[in-house]
């Protein structure tokens, strides 16, 4: 039996340090190993943007969505002064930016590949001021920057192939059906453990570039610890589950208490930058889950 596993572990491990390119995230340097290629990413990302699309209702607050333009322009801008910057001018012909604001109560906005980004009327009354939204649309920029939806898809990827190995090995290996049926469960709820996990790490990685490109906008990052009070408020603390895909509102603002120092170094004031406060009808919605997240796929 254990000769077996060794042989499994083995197997598992060579097929998934061969496949995919590794690369580094921007700001933090974090490695990653993607198996999934960028243009396999965005011919899916434009196909569920574009049908998202259609049933989406815009906006009619022009003033609102003047803002959701022009701080995520902003941005934008920001962002691609960056990469180009730092070797990375390749990165720039991905992205198509494009900045949405429609008609719904959920607090929340939502990032797709190439830099497709939906915010919800519902987080205006919660972001308050221009600062704190270009916090929001930092984080969800981030996740494009960072390569997150092709990171999931890759890793989605090798769970399914280990997966199969195990079958494929313990029935070569004459184990009974049920101790591998049993054997993959068992790698199914550890490997949808450790993929929540995971997405915490890209939510707060988020976080981390969100905030500094803010900063390189020229937005005041403090704002993110108030913006994310107001927004604990809102949620009652946020969740706490191991299996959530979110850091806990607690956690966030602890972080970016500790990577303010970081994201000042690059905070420039532009009398450009005007902190206006969003008029909005619409209320917070605290029956709903109020999290900054990617687009789910």
């Amino acid at each position: 039996m254990k000769s077996v596993k060794v042989i499994l572990l083995s197997v598992v491990a060579l097929i998934l340090v061969s496949c995919g390119t590794t690369t580094t995230v921007p700001i933090t340097g974090r490695k990653q190993n993607l198996i999934v290629s960028d243009e396999q990413v965005l011919s899916l990302s434009n196909q569920q943007y574009q049908e998202y699309m259609k049933t989406a209702k815009a906006s009619t607050n022009a003033t609102n969505t003047a803002m959701v333009k022009r701080v995520g322009q902003n941005l934008a801008n920001a962002v691609v002064s960056y990469l180009n910057a730092n070797g990375l001018g390749a990165e720039v012909s991905q992205y198509q930016w494009e900045f949405n604001l429609v008609q719904d109560k959920q607090v929340n906005a939502f990032c797709m590949p190439g830099g497709k980004i939906v915010v919800y009327e519902g987080i205006l009354p919660v972001t308050q001021d221009e600062s704190s939204l270009a916090i929001v649309l930092g984080h969800e920029i981030a996740h494009a920057v960072a390569k997150h939806s092709a990171e999931r898809l890759s890793n989605a990827y090798k769970q399914q192939y280990g997966m199969q190995i195990i079958g494929a090995v313990a029935q070569g290996a004459g184990i009974s059906g049920t101790l591998a049926q049993l054997g993959t469960q068992v790698l199914g709820v550890g490997a949808q453990a450790w993929s929540s996990g995971f997405s915490r790490k890209q939510e707060s990685e988020a976080d981390h570039m969100g905030l500094i490109f803010a900063a390189m906008a020229g937005y005041d990052p403090q704002v993110a610890v108030t913006f994310w009070q107001r927004m604990s408020s809102a949620t009652g603390g946020g969740s706490s589950s191991i299996f959530s895909d979110h850091p806990t509102d607690a956690t966030r603002i602890k972080q970016i208490q500790g990577w303010l120092p970081e994201a000042q170094a690059y905070y420039k004031p532009s009398s450009s930058k005007t902190n206006t406060s969003s008029k909005s009808n619409t209320t917070p919605q605290t029956t709903k889950t109020i999290k900054i997240s990617s687009k789910k796929k």
